[in-house]
């Protein structure tokens, strides 16, 4: 699949000059960020792990991200980026309201990790320059786990598909629960895809990819990332549409299947939307909103308010928030919100403003992915996926950079006479 992923970018005028080459230790850091962002805390596994231990794992690779990061850019040479900029800024507030201790000294843990976070991929972005590059690093990272949960799946199939979680994948071999492998898998089928429409790799590498990670996306019942993958993915070819011969094919196919899907198959799917829940449980968004009244109803004083409590496990009165904007304002208060708020309205600006595009395209995927799984889903103000897709989104938006310009030749010295 590589070979059909290279990157063609152009110069603008004003860039900085181009790196020789993106080395391959960056794919690696890409793939460490990954791992670190997978969480500790999940579903049963075939072989039973420690906390502690799912805990070192994802923070050493971390940790190991950082330093690999530091040893590729030793010379410190960053590119200027709103989207990390504001994220500092997150970072600077989610200190200030974790300093007082209301949430335990994990809030300061937290607010370490999420600085190594944002410390690595402010080295990562000397790297950034409009390029598939990262794209193609997200894909191999992801693919990865998700090739984890079907080895589960094989190995134990009672363990990757428990009633507990009524009988939704789960992650058998690493804690994963079935939201996150259905984001994983929507996210690199999305990309996958436009990949395809573009021209960046043929259909069997993308049928590769594409087909076994449907069938664990169908496997996790997972609402949210099957939206998020197809209102994201109209989006994305939407914004292609006048430019892509191919795009506009794919769009008249998939709205074409999609009538015929949901008048041939209206009752399987509205029970595979359902998973057997009751309307009142439904319409509840599975117990969320009830969390949500609990949580804006609660005496905050003004601090709270603005600041927040500091960071924390993403959730209230011991029930998970399940919302990105809610669990911010809980931990990050008003100023954290405002912060988020702009980060996703920059990064959508700076989409609708650039040329059409395959990155483009790909950004806009991920922008509008991450905007509506916020809604039942936390991550979007600490070290998350979330976070990471929208960064490969900013690189992806990145002004490409310019050549660095060939040295001129000196004038032939005049042979002196004596």
């Amino acid at each position: 699949m590589d070979s059909q992923l290279n990157t063609r970018t152009g110069a603008r005028p004003g860039a900085g000059p181009a790196p020789a080459g993106t080395p391959r230790i960056v794919g690696a850091v890409w793939g460490l960020l990954v791992l670190n962002t997978l969480g500790s805390a999940g579903a049963k596994t075939i072989v039973p792990l420690p906390r502690s231990l799912i805990q070192m794992v994802t923070m050493g690779a971390l940790v190991a991200a950082f330093a690999l990061a530091l040893a590729v850019n030793l010379r410190l040479r960053i590119r200027p980026s709103a989207y990390l900029l504001l994220l500092t800024l997150l970072l600077v507030s989610s200190v200030i309201s974790s300093a007082n201790l209301e949430s335990g000294f994990g809030a300061l843990f937290r607010c370490f990790r999420l600085a190594l976070f944002i410390g690595t991929l402010w080295l990562l972005s000397r790297w950034w320059d409009g390029s598939l590059t990262f794209v193609r690093h997200h894909i191999r990272a992801y693919f990865a786990v998700l090739g984890s949960v079907a080895a589960g799946l094989v190995v134990s199939p009672g363990a990757a598909l428990p009633d507990l979680y009524g009988g939704r994948l789960v992650g058998a071999l690493w804690p994963l629960t079935p939201p996150q492998i259905g984001q994983y898998a929507a996210v690199i089928i999305g990309l996958t895809v436009l990949l395809l429409l573009g021209g960046r790799t043929d259909r069997t590498s993308a049928v590769v990819v594409i087909v076994p990670s449907f069938v664990l996306l169908a496997l996790t019942h997972t609402r949210t990332a099957t939206l998020g993958l197809f209102l994201g993915l109209a989006l994305a070819i939407g914004s292609l549409i006048l430019t892509s011969a191919a795009a506009r094919r794919f769009f008249t196919w998939a709205v074409l299947c999609g009538a015929v899907a949901a008048v041939g198959f209206a009752s399987a799917l509205q029970t595979w939307f359902l998973r057997g829940q009751s309307k009142e449980n439904f319409s509840s968004l599975t117990g969320r909103a009830k969390v949500w009244d609990a949580l804006l109803a609660a005496p905050r004083s003004t601090s709270e308010q603005l600041l927040g409590v500091g960071l924390g496990d993403k959730s209230f009165g011991g029930l998970p928030i399940d919302n990105s904007w809610l669990a911010v304002y809980n931990e990050q208060g008003l100023v954290g919100v405002t912060l988020v708020a702009v980060v996703v309205v920059v990064l959508g600006a700076v989409a609708l403003l650039r040329p059409p595009s395959l990155q483009r395209a790909c950004a806009v995927f991920l922008i509008g992915y991450c905007a509506i799984a916020s809604y039942t889903e936390a991550g979007l103000g600490d070290a998350s996926p979330y976070l990471l897709h929208l960064a490969l989104a900013a690189s992806l938006l990145a002004a490409p950079a310019a050549p660095a310009p060939p040295s001129a030749p000196e004038p032939p010295r005049r042979s002196e006479v004596t």
